[in-house]
């Protein structure tokens, strides 16, 4: 049976390296008799995720829409699992360039495969959270730099630390104003512009942002974190009582269960298993398309 080492964890959430405690003390949490440790709720936000993914790929078949509402719990457990990864991280630099090339990555291979290779008509090929990962960790690193600035009298710390807050704001405005003036602008920058993640375009959008952020500004209260999960979900359902995505608010149970260690790990497991399933099932669905 593994036993987690005692020295720290670094980037539980996708990597896997990652040495926690056996306890969630920091937490006010004594949660050591639950079997979720980081890698069992990762397994288990990617089995949900699959079988969501799924219905993405044959919702117009009529695959049943109670496969999107299991998948509905997926984003905010990744979530809290990435704030927990970047408290702990021994590297955040390496964190976002990691989740930016991922997302580099990602934001390609939906734009060959989906429009240039396998066009379907059926599936919008635009999933990407990496994206939103890194601009939730970049918000993370500015609300440390900025809080830690402000209590410590460090001036350019605090200053780059709000600089940064803006950089995902301004990616999205900066290809407003290119597209505007199209003929001045080469089409290359513009391209260019875009594979930088921005606040409002990433998957989720804002919100989801915010969520991030909100599970690591309140690592310490694990109830607080549920609070606003369940505030936003909240939100969801009295401004569009239509969606499910209210049904989020159940990942409120694994998170009240995570039990604060490592598991097995499973170095790198997300970054392959999440761009993988999704390009081999939008492949199967387009090409029995093709074929049908």
């Amino acid at each position: 049976m593994f036993r987690p080492s005692t020295q720290g964890l670094e980037n539980s959430f996708i990597s896997g390296n990652c040495d926690c405690s056996g306890r969630v003390d920091e937490l006010n949490m004594t949660s050591n008799r639950s079997p979720l440790n980081a890698t069992t709720l990762k397994i288990i936000a990617a089995a949900l995720m699959f079988i969501d993914h799924i219905h993405q790929m044959w919702g117009h078949a009529g695959i049943p829409i109670w496969l999107n509402c299991l998948g509905r719990p997926v984003f905010p457990i990744f979530l809290f699992l990435m704030s927990e990864s970047f408290h702990h991280t021994r590297s955040r630099e390496k964190l976002l360039f990691r989740l930016l090339f991922a997302s580099w990555f990602m934001t390609i291979m939906n734009l060959v495969l989906g429009v240039w290779i396998l066009p379907n008509s059926n599936v919008s090929l635009m999933n990407n959270a990496f994206g939103t990962f890194f601009v939730a960790v970049l918000y993370m690193l500015c609300y440390d730099m900025v809080t830690s600035g402000i209590r410590d009298s460090v001036l350019k710390k605090t200053i780059i630390g709000t600089l940064l807050f803006f950089l995902p704001i301004l990616t999205m405005l900066i290809p407003a104003i290119a597209y505007a003036s199209a003929e001045a602008t080469p089409r290359w920058l513009i391209s260019l512009i875009l594979l930088i993640p921005n606040v409002f375009l990433v998957e989720g959008g804002p919100i989801f942002v915010a969520l991030g952020v909100s599970f690591y500004m309140l690592r310490h209260q694990r109830w607080a974190q549920v609070a606003v999960l369940a505030v936003i979900s909240a939100l969801f359902l009295i401004f569009n009582p239509s969606s499910i995505q209210w049904m989020m608010v159940f990942a409120a149970i694994p998170i009240l269960l995570y039990n604060g260690e490592k598991g097995r790990g499973l170095k790198s497991f997300f970054y392959i298993f999440y761009p993988a399933h999704i390009y081999a099932l939008y492949i199967i669905t387009t090409i029995s398309i093709y074929i049908s």
